[in-house]
């Protein structure tokens, strides 16, 4: 069965939002004028690191190749999938610490064990650092699936943010033999033009006072130089068509009220018109990246669970 489906869901969830804080945590998340680099990672972590870990998720330091990962298993985990979650933080911040909370529910919802890499960060380390360190995580997970014979273990590649342009560029960069082995690609709110396009979709005020072009084309500068901005492993919107011939099935999960809606929305039309399986999960009151703002946003527990359903249902869709 293939997938083609725009979603909607308005409220739901008990309690009451506090878009006023959400939006004050979420804009750490975005790299503002005026700081460092060094200031900026330093501002993620202290928003976003906790010693708390949800739904008793074990966690476990080690390294995948020469790139050190965090390793996050729930309670009950499938032995038939396993995720890689490239997380975001505007290509210049962001760590498997600082993610290690959202991604433990994630992991929890989705029960499948959940690899998050520490990539080398922009500018100190620019495009294709990045990239260069989850293809190597990717190669040593791939080796161990084929190894484990017994299973029919398959791969799930996540992202949020500019995490999503580095996911999809791994997915790009790929041979036959290793895209076969993604299940699917979950994104949340991802970054998939960072060009000057942007200045077609909005003012520079961004429309859920979160992400604005200026920050996405200053976030892009600082990770690959002005005029590789269009290429399709910067920009996954402008991917060729023959890119997109098997290539795995796409769920995206986002709010409404975002500025990149539109870039959401032609991205799922190029994946369904060429035929790649794809849903948008469109949360018309929410802004980017609410998923991670769950003590203010209730909804954020229901988006995590739906994409969990997702991932652990679509085997049994599909067929």
């Amino acid at each position: 069965m293939r997938f083609s489906a725009y979603s909607a869901e308005k409220g739901g969830g008990a309690g009451k939002i506090d878009m006023k804080n959400a939006v004050k945590k979420l804009q750490t998340l975005i790299f503002p004028p005026k700081i460092t680099p060094e200031q900026f990672r330093h501002k993620i972590e202290e928003t976003f690191s906790t010693v708390h870990i949800p739904s008793r998720v074990e966690c476990e330091e080690k390294h995948i190749g020469n790139v050190p990962c965090l390793v996050l298993t729930p309670e009950i985990a499938s032995s038939n999938r396993v995720v890689i979650y490239i997380h975001g933080g505007s290509f210049i911040g962001g760590s498997s610490k600082a993610w290690r909370s959202f991604c433990a529910s994630f992991a929890a919802e989705a029960s499948s064990k959940t690899i998050v890499p520490d990539f080398r960060l922009a500018p100190q380390s620019p495009y294709p650092g990045a990239l260069e360190d989850v293809q190597v995580v990717f190669r040593e997970i791939h080796s161990a699936v084929v190894q484990n014979r017994e299973s029919s273990s398959s791969i799930i590649i996540a992202a949020d943010g500019s995490g999503a342009s580095i996911a999809l560029a791994l997915v790009q960069s790929m041979k036959e033999n290793y895209r076969s082995a993604i299940r699917n690609i979950i994104l949340f709110s991802p970054w998939l033009d960072l060009t000057y396009d942007l200045k077609n979709i909005s003012d520079k005020k961004g429309s859920d006072g979160l992400v604005t072009v200026d920050s996405l084309i200053r976030s892009g500068e600082l990770y690959t130089y002005r005029d590789n901005l269009s290429h399709p492993l910067i920009s996954p919107l402008y991917i060729s068509p023959e890119k997109l011939e098997k290539f795995p099935p796409v769920y995206m999960q986002c709010g409404g009220k975002e500025l990149l809606l539109p870039k959401y929305q032609a991205f799922h039309q190029l994946l369904t018109q060429h035929g790649v399986d794809s849903v948008l999960d469109l949360w018309p009151d929410m802004i980017f990246m609410f998923q991670m703002a769950h003590e203010f946003i209730p909804q954020a527990h229901l988006a995590i669970q739906r994409v969990g359903r997702y991932i652990q249902n679509y085997k049994k869709e599909k067929d």
